[in-house]
């Protein structure tokens, strides 16, 4: 625990005190249940409006995590959970927190980075992945099509806070056997429009 920094020994009696790792990890946490009670509402009511499953995400190392969701009425998706790390690369969520990073954050976090393939549909190569974060740059939202599960399509817009930063994205969960691409496009519509009211919530001005 010493090694990587979760404890620290003092050189002059030999005991031990808290590292800055877990004093980092603890302020992750706060941060991150402060993000989830003001998400919360706009979860609710995207699932509510669509019947689809939503989920709130943020950037934790070289992945994603979830750390909320709503489950849909309509919705069958259960392999999510909250706590779960998912990939950056075949995932709506990892697209939409990657692409508005510095190009400095953007190379770090593809340094040696692997692009494990998912499904036929999943991104294998880096440059490739970097034209799919422009597009998710210009399109103002990141699409999962079938990426990182068959038959499953997610789209997300990232969340943006006071410093303009974005800190989180929200998505939402569909099945491409009762979600048609018409359907698709209203939800990315609604998504974007809930996206920029949660910016707004968080201080964030365009």
């Amino acid at each position: 625990m010493q090694k990587y920094h979760y404890i620290d020994q003092n050189t002059e009696n030999g005991k031990y005190k808290l590292g800055m790792k877990l004093v980092e990890r603890g302020n992750f946490l706060i941060n991150s249940m402060d993000l989830r009670q003001v998400s919360k509402k706009y979860l609710v009511d995207l699932s509510i409006k669509t019947g689809q499953t939503t989920h709130l995400g943020i950037l934790d190392g070289h992945e994603g995590v979830y750390i909320d969701k709503v489950d849909g009425a309509n919705a069958v998706i259960r392999y999510s959970m909250i706590g779960r790390r998912i990939p950056l690369h075949s995932t709506a969520i990892g697209k939409a927190l990657l692409s508005f990073q510095s190009p400095e954050m953007i190379e770090h976090l593809l340094k040696d980075y692997q692009f494990v393939k998912y499904a036929d549909n999943t991104i294998t190569g880096k440059e490739e992945f970097l034209d799919e974060l422009d597009k998710v740059r210009k399109l103002g939202y990141g699409l999962d099509n079938q990426e990182n599960e068959p038959g499953v399509r997610c789209i997300s817009v990232p969340i943006q806070n006071r410093e303009n930063k974005v800190i989180a994205a929200l998505s939402i969960s569909t099945l491409v056997a009762r979600v048609n691409d018409r359907d698709l496009q209203e939800y990315i519509t609604l998504l974007k429009k809930v996206g920029k009211e949660l910016s707004q919530q968080l201080k964030y001005t365009p």
